[in-house]
């Protein structure tokens, strides 16, 4: 993998939330009246342009554990406590933006419940809050083997969501970013994934969801109309609509804007989106005109910069 693929791709993360924060729960319709163009402010929770929230947030406090103290639950789980009551790695000292299962896994941490078993795992606990996270963890065990990525990627999940659909969610997520880390295009990468969702997870526990992902498996996601792409905080939704965005356009900027301008939870699918194509299209490709306006842009560089130095195989 190269650097200017894993800082890309946190950096795509932070920027698709911050193209897509202001206009947050706004439908397609109203969206697609006066689009997104550029990185604007202000909206739905007031905040000026660059502002990112809980997506951005979690991401980099996560990007923080994995430099400093690798693959530990217990570190992780206390660094998202610390965004969540001390306002940590938030553009204005305070976290904003937090969704039930999120917030609900928080208070567990706080009170001393063990990080696997933090995460509340109903069926109706499957937003989005965990893959919107789930970047750096996907770049940071890319190395290893798929079945060691797959274990680790639900253990990290769980934190915050417990279901097993949205640690599948997580798992699809990262084993495609693993393919594009590897140089593969996105097409190619697609194409990998789907072969190896037929082998990793029949017989393991996570089996049981696949049916729930049968768009992204079954090939079809590509060609479907825009109409059939939904853009809200249900985790198979978001998954799907980031996969749709990286197939159906040519570069970094056009993806972001296709996946903000789907309205709903514009700035979860612009991260996860975001993630994907930074991933993809690396660093240089990311406008730098959006990326002058991200709050703190200089500590997130720096943090990026700490990143790639705790991975291996860099080069």
């Amino acid at each position: 993998m190269k650097r200017e693929q894993i800082i890309g791709g946190i950096l795509g993360v932070i920027t698709g939330d911050a193209l897509g924060l202001p206009v947050q729960f706004l439908s397609r319709q109203d969206v697609q009246k006066n689009p997104i163009k550029e990185m604007t402010g202000y909206g739905t929770f007031n905040t000026p342009p660059g502002t990112w929230s809980d997506d951005s947030s979690l991401t980099l406090c996560l990007v923080e554990t994995l430099s400093s103290q690798g693959y530990d639950l217990t570190a992780i789980g206390q660094n998202f406590v610390r965004w969540f009551a001390a306002g940590h790695w938030t553009p204005f000292g305070r976290a904003f933006d937090i969704g039930g299962a999120t917030w609900e896994a928080m208070e567990n941490l706080s009170s001393g419940v063990e990080p696997l078993l933090a995460g509340p795992a109903g069926e109706r606990n499957n937003g989005n809050g965990s893959l919107m996270r789930i970047l750096p963890a996907a770049i940071y065990f890319a190395g290893e083997e798929d079945s060691e990525l797959v274990q680790k990627i639900c253990a990290i999940s769980r934190i915050t969501h417990g279901h097993p659909r949205s640690q599948l969610a997580c798992c699809l997520y990262a084993l495609l970013v693993k393919e594009l880390l590897n140089g593969k295009s996105p097409v190619a990468a697609y194409a990998a994934l789907q072969q190896k969702a037929a082998t990793i997870f029949p017989g393991k526990a996570l089996a049981g969801e696949l049916p729930h992902f049968e768009r992204v498996l079954a090939g079809t996601l590509p060609v479907e109309p825009e109409e059939r792409i939904k853009s809200s905080g249900y985790v198979v939704d978001t998954l799907e609509a980031a996969i749709w965005c990286l197939l159906n356009e040519s570069s970094f900027a056009a993806t972001l804007l296709t996946a903000v301008n789907l309205g709903e939870d514009t700035d979860t699918v612009g991260a996860v989106t975001g993630g994907l194509a930074g991933v993809y299209y690396g660093l240089t490709c990311i406008p730098d005109v959006w990326l002058k306006a991200i709050i703190h842009i200089d500590e997130i560089k720096s943090l990026c910069a700490q990143f790639v130095s705790s991975i291996k195989r860099v080069h």
